[in-house]
């Protein structure tokens, strides 16, 4: 039976913070930014700092994380460093699971556009679509490039780089073939 559970922290960035503190060693918000910013997830999701320092109190508050210590180093201001916690193992293993099998209605701006489309003039709306496909092909370009280069990156690191590309590939035919009729 497939639903979606109601999570007490269900920002996706709190998703990204329990993975990377899952191995078990003590990360400062910061630290984890950079390591996200790092690898790239900005593309999965977005990262603000101070949206990440919310997230890690919330997920402290419900026992998903807790404090390991805190350190300063030089003039910095002190540095709370976390680990994850059972509770936080269980939970990201269970949302994990409930992400990649439930599907879920989302709500893409694009989608949003072509629900009012025929608010343009068919000239206006092949002129905006064909910018589209333009855009859609540098990105599909520059995504293929950056696999191209992750020779040595184990393929289970590259996964949502390979699906997003072809998802972007997907789109660009579909709009391709709205055009031709338009």
């Amino acid at each position: 039976d497939l639903f979606v559970k109601r999570r007490k922290v269900a920002n996706l960035l709190a998703l990204a913070v329990l993975s990377l503190l899952r191995p078990g060693y003590p990360m400062h918000p910061y630290q984890i930014a950079n390591v996200l910013r790092r690898t790239g997830k900005e593309r999965d999701m977005p990262i603000k700092i101070g949206s990440l320092y919310t997230v890690v109190r919330n997920l402290e508050r419900h026992g998903f994380i807790e404090a390991a210590g805190s350190h300063r180093a030089g003039r910095r201001p002190e540095r709370t460093e976390y680990v994850i916690t059972d509770a936080g193992r269980v939970e990201l293993r269970d949302w994990l699971r409930e992400l990649v099998a439930v599907p879920e209605s989302e709500y893409p701006r694009f989608q949003a556009a072509l629900s009012v489309l025929s608010t343009l003039h068919p000239d206006e709306a092949a002129a905006s679509l064909k910018e589209r496909i333009r855009a859609l092909e540098d990105d599909i370009a520059a995504r293929r490039d950056a696999l191209a280069h992750s020779e040595g990156t184990r393929r289970l690191f590259l996964i949502e780089a390979e699906y997003a590309l072809e998802m972007r590939r997907a789109e660009a035919a579909w709009v391709r073939c709205l055009l031709a009729e338009i």
